[in-house]
Parts: structure tokens; C-alpha cells; sequence
């Protein structure tokens, strides 16, 4: 009799959570159409980072639409909702992020960025060419559907959304670092966060994630390379730091490729720009170079900072130069929580369809969503829009003024975060 029971009780519960499932589907089927507007709204009013101000007011009105509890601003231009569920239990925290990019869109659309504004000193266009405006329009999709099931939510959900993703303006702190430096995390505190990421890399329909290392620590390098200023027609009476600057480059290529155990996790130093010298026929006494350092391992991050250094001086120190090395540390790891990641890897399957959930390999381009996940366990995971009769290699990366989203795939990242966010929560009881 008392296993009867027991099994009783299992079943209805079973069948309550498959009707709650039933309904997000439903739900997220039904707030489509305002998800899509909602992002073409914002990609036609692109807005810098720190200088969000439409696109935070546009998230802190339709929240409270919701009975959503709000907080704003938080890191300059941030929005934090809170929502509270029907029945004990944990917090689960969802995170998008806002600003758009110094880019001049140049995909034909009725709804393309026209916007200018200034950006380091210059005229620059205005392009959402990195997704986030569609990563807005999905939370606040999930938003919506979460907030018509609240009475079936066992805890909270709290909803991040982030300005400045993409680095703050030039003498100012924001993104994922000052969210949590101001309290984002707090009160109540997330046991876990969650976020996404739409790309060109995979196909409309599709996600696909990486436990561990799922995207790179990023650092800036910058060298200046001290020689002896002569004529170029003399340079053994002076020190060359062009020279000694292109053999630094050369050198740098090896620390990865040579200096460190690439089987391990791989990594990379770019220098992407050289400034030195303003005559064609005098050897100038500096050169400056800056440049990327990415990294998938934590030990590894710090080996690599300590090979450019030693690599850059002695190279310099050889032809009687010297080299300044400075290098500063940017946005973690993107560090996925294995156990969390395999926790939740069913609900992914069962809302994309195991074929098309992809488990992919790490990159090196880089989030601050790291910045949560050193505070939190979390998971954050990419969602394929790029049109399905589009190769990969035709297809525009993110960042480019010729980036391309295929709308239809924003319902599954809706579909995606609201039963992740309701399955976390409710396998806790």
C-alpha cells in the first residue's frame, strides 16, 4: 500500500511538471511574433556601451508590465528583474547583454541600423552586429513566459541584463565586472547563472555547448621597444627597434607553438597593431606594439604572461634594445561548471532535440559572462542562427557590418532559457 502511494504521488508529479512544460511551449509560441519585433525594434536603435538608455528603459517598462520587481540602473545603464515564484525554493539567474558595436551596418533590411554617434573621437555607425539585441528580445521573451506560470515556480528568477559587453568607454568600468561589483548577485543570491549566444558558427535550430573552457581569457599586451634614433642610412650607429620590434612578433608566434603544451589547451598572441617612426629615412628611437593574448587553462593563462614577458626582453636585450612589457588582464575564462553542465545538458536535448544539440569545441573569443561564473556556478551556451541553406563559410561572423540573424531560431532560445531556468529550479526539490 505505501509503495502505491508513493508511486501515486510520483506520477501526479510527473504529470504537473509535463503540463507546465506543455504550457512554456505554448506560451513561448505565442510571444514569437513579439520577440522578433521586439528585436528588430532594438537593432534599428542600436546603442553603445554605458549609453543604453532607450534599450534600459524599454526592458525596465515591459518588465513591470509583467509584475516583474525592478532594479535600475545598476553598472550605469543595467537592469536586474526579479521574479518571484508561487512556491519555495532556489534562485536561478538569466543573463543578455545590450550594447551594440562602433560598426555601419551594410545588410539590407527594412529595420537596419541608420544610427551614428561618437566613439573614441569619431563619427562612427551604430550596428547590433554581435546579437545582442536579439539576446535582449529573448529574455524578455523568457520573461513573459516565465511570469504566466509564476504560481508553478518553485524559487526566483532573476534576470540580468547587461550593458557594455562589448568593454565600457575609455576611462569608465562597466559590463558583467561592475553588474556584479554593484550587487547583481546579491540579494537574493543566484545558485546558478545561465546565459546565451547567437552565432553564425552553427545552423537556425541548433545549440551547441562546452563543459570546461568554453571561451577564451582575454589580456591586452602592449610592448614598447626602446632603441637608438640614427639615420637610416647609418643604423649600426643607432639600436633599430623596428627590427628589434618585427623580431619580437616573430618570436611571440613560437610561445604557443613551442613554449607551451598546446595538447593541454590551446592559446594565442596577436599583435595587431605597430606604430614607430614618422620618416622614411630615419630610424626612430621607439616602437609600440599592442596586441591579444587568449587562453583556455587558468595555469596556462599565467605561463603564457610570463613567456611574452621573458620572450620580448631577451629578444630586445639581445640587439641592445630594450622591451617595457605591460599586460592587462581582461575577461576570464568562460568557464562552464561540469557538473552543472551535465545537469542540465537533457533539458537542451529535450527542448532542441538530441541531434541537434551539439557538444563543440572551445573558442577563443571571449564573454564577461565569466565574470558571474566566478562567483556562481553556470553555463552559457550558443544558439545556431545562421539560415540553413547558408554554408558556414559564407556566412558572416559576429562583429561583421554584414552580420545576418535568421529570426526564426529566437523561439528555441526562449524555449531554451525558460525550461532551463524552471528545470534547474525544480530538480532542487
Amino acid at each position: 500500500m505505501m509503495m502505491t502511494l508513493k508511486l501515486g504521488a510520483v506520477s501526479a508529479e510527473t504529470k504537473m511538471d509535463e503540463a507546465v512544460s506543455k504550457r512554456i511551449d505554448e506560451r513561448a509560441l505565442e510571444v514569437e511574433k513579439s520577440v522578433i519585433a521586439c528585436r528588430r525594434d532594438i537593432h534599428q536603435n542600436p546603442e553603445l556601451g554605458n549609453r543604453e538608455f532607450r534599450t534600459s528603459k524599454l526592458i525596465a517598462d515591459r518588465l513591470r508590465a509583467l509584475g516583474i520587481e525592478v532594479q535600475t540602473p545598476i553598472a550605469h545603464t543595467g537592469v536586474v528583474g526579479l521574479l518571484r515564484g508561487g512556491k519555495p525554493g532556489g534562485v536561478v539567474a538569466l543573463r543578455a547583454d545590450m550594447d551594440a558595436l562602433p560598426v555601419s551596418e551594410q545588410v539590407d533590411l527594412p529595420f537596419a541600423s541608420k544610427a551614428r554617434t561618437s566613439y573614441n573621437g569619431s563619427e562612427v555607425g551604430v550596428m547590433h552586429a554581435c546579437g545582442h539585441d536579439a539576446h535582449v528580445a529573448i529574455l524578455l521573451g523568457v520573461a513573459d513566459v516565465l511570469s504566466s506560470i509564476r504560481k508553478e515556480i518553485p524559487g526566483t528568477v532573476k534576470f540580468l541584463f547587461q550593458p557594455a559587453e562589448e568593454g565600457a568607454p575609455a576611462g569608465e568600468e562597466g559590463g558583467a565586472k561592475l553588474m556584479v561589483k554593484e550587487g547583481a548577485l546579491e540579494n537574493p543570491k543566484p545558485d546558478a547563472v545561465f546565459g546565451l549566444h547567437v552565432t553564425s558558427r552553427f545552423p537556425v535550430g541548433t545549440v551547441a555547448y562546452v563543459s570546461g573552457g568554453a571561451m577564451a581569457a582575454v589580456d591586452t599586451l602592449t610592448i614598447k621597444v626602446h632603441g637608438k634614433q640614427t639615420h637610416g642610412a647609418y643604423p649600426w650607429l643607432g639600436v633599430d627597434p623596428i627590427v628589434v620590434a618585427s623580431q619580437i612578433v616573430l618570436g611571440l608566434q613560437t610561445v604557443a607553438s613551442r613554449q607551451l603544451d598546446s595538447s593541454l589547451a590551446p592559446s594565442i598572441v596577436t599583435i595587431g597593431v605597430i606604430r614607430g617612426g614618422v620618416r622614411n629615412n630615419i630610424i626612430p628611437d621607439d616602437v609600440e606594439m599592442i596586441g591579444t593574448l587568449r587562453s583556455l587553462d587558468k595555469a596556462m593563462r599565467d605561463e603564457l604572461h610570463h613567456r611574452v614577458r621573458l620572450t620580448a626582453e631577451k629578444i630586445a636585450e639581445s640587439a641592445g634594445a630594450k622591451a617595457d612589457v605591460t599586460i592587462e588582464t581582461g575577461y576570464p575564462i568562460t568557464y562552464n561548471d561540469p557538473a552543472l553542465t551535465s545537469r542540465m545538458a537533457p533539458t537542451l536535448e529535450a527542448v532542441a532535440g538530441k541531434s541537434s544539440t551539439l557538444v563543440t569545441r572551445p573558442v577563443l573569443g571571449a564573454e564577461d559572462f565569466s565574470f558571474y561564473q566566478e562567483k556562481v556556478p553556470g553555463l552559457f551556451f550558443w544558439l545556431g542562427t545562421r539560415p540553413a541553406n547558408v554554408r558556414e563559410a559564407d556566412a558572416a561572423s559576429n562583429h561583421s557590418p554584414l552580420f545576418y540573424i535568421d529570426e526564426s531560431g529566437l523561439l528555441l532560445g526562449v524555449r531554451a532559457l525558460s525550461h532551463i531556468a524552471l528545470d534547474y529550479l525544480g530538480k532542487g526539490r
